[in-house]
């Protein structure tokens, strides 16, 4: 007969992969991330703690943020209802890893990765809990290679839990992170699943473990292989350039993000994803036939990059 999972057991991986990956790339980067540990009181409006691990002007990381978080509040926020409408108002308990990494190269590509648990309780006074998370590559510079290396790995974490997965998450991803007001991609996607549970709590947080303990692979390599490409200051302003769609994604239509802020959580921490740099140009667009067009022309639509693209 097997345990039962607890809050314990999630909050224990998840604070243990922060470390896992902060370490591992810091001794990558020769640059240590900070540790800033955070508590909220009792009798606020969201009590709980965490700690944030930030670099900033590392060697491969211009900005990169891993933060845990396990709070409590007395009511959940609308970001985190509106497929859960019965859940509406009701108090609930929240705890994830969540991490952008903002690269100084500009073909090393951007990344992100979270994974979380929710549970809440419904109106006959019961336990419910979900989870949510993922991982997505923005590139300002494609490699086909990349992005292939980057799905497969998620398809491979994701196939003993069932072939439908990868192929729905993927979906989910690229629905996800899609800028509406410019009818543009983020990037080349990944995985994306939110409000899952239909595996049962055990299964679905095996699920969990597997998407966390792959972000290393996904994206170490990538960084790896083109962290001393050599570039000049065309591709450092058109990496500003794509780094303010990131920051529109952040701000406009990441539910993380508003979750965070709807909830009353830690202002500084929800903002570590932002990059250190970012530019906007008015009408602005790439030259006919660069590099940079190719980024649209080629990367910023959906591919079937599990199958080689």
């Amino acid at each position: 007969m097997t345990t039962p999972i607890t809050p314990a057991d999630v909050r224990a991986y998840l604070l243990g992969l922060q470390e896992r990956i902060c370490s591992t790339v810091g001794a990558e980067d020769g640059k240590s991330f900070i540790h800033d540990a955070w508590q909220r009181p009792a009798g606020g409006r969201l009590e709980g703690e965490g700690i944030t691990r930030l670099v900033e002007e590392g060697h491969l990381l211009e900005r990169g943020g891993c933060a845990f978080s396990h709070v409590r509040g007395p009511a959940l926020p609308p970001s985190a209802t509106q497929h859960r409408p019965e859940l509406a108002g009701a108090p609930f308990e929240a705890m994830g890893v969540s991490l952008v990494f903002h690269p100084r190269n500009p073909y090393v590509p951007t990344v992100h990765m979270n994974v979380r648990m929710i549970s809440a309780k419904n109106p006959a006074g019961e336990t419910v809990a979900w989870f949510g998370g993922g991982m997505d590559l923005t590139p300002y510079y494609g490699f086909e290679e990349d992005a292939v290396h980057f799905h497969q790995v998620c398809r491979d974490a994701l196939a003993p839990f069932g072939a439908d997965l990868y192929p729905r998450f993927k979906a989910w991803c690229d629905e996800y992170f899609f800028l509406k007001h410019r009818n543009e991609p983020r990037g080349v996607g990944g995985i994306f699943f939110d409000d899952f549970s239909e595996l049962g709590l055990e299964g679905s947080f095996a699920m969990l473990r597997a998407v966390g303990d792959a972000f290393l692979e996904t994206w170490l390599p990538i960084a790896k292989k083109r962290r001393d490409t050599p570039y000049g200051e065309r591709e450092r302003e058109f990496q500003a350039f794509r780094r303010g769609r990131y920051v529109e994604f952040n701000l406009v239509w990441d539910r993380g993000t508003l979750f965070g802020l709807q909830s009353g959580g830690r202002t500084e921490s929800i903002l570590m994803s932002m990059p250190p740099l970012a530019r906007w140009g008015y009408q602005w667009a790439p030259e006919a036939g660069s590099a940079e067009a190719r980024l649209y022309s080629d990367f910023l639509r959906p591919r079937d990059w599990a199958h080689g693209g």
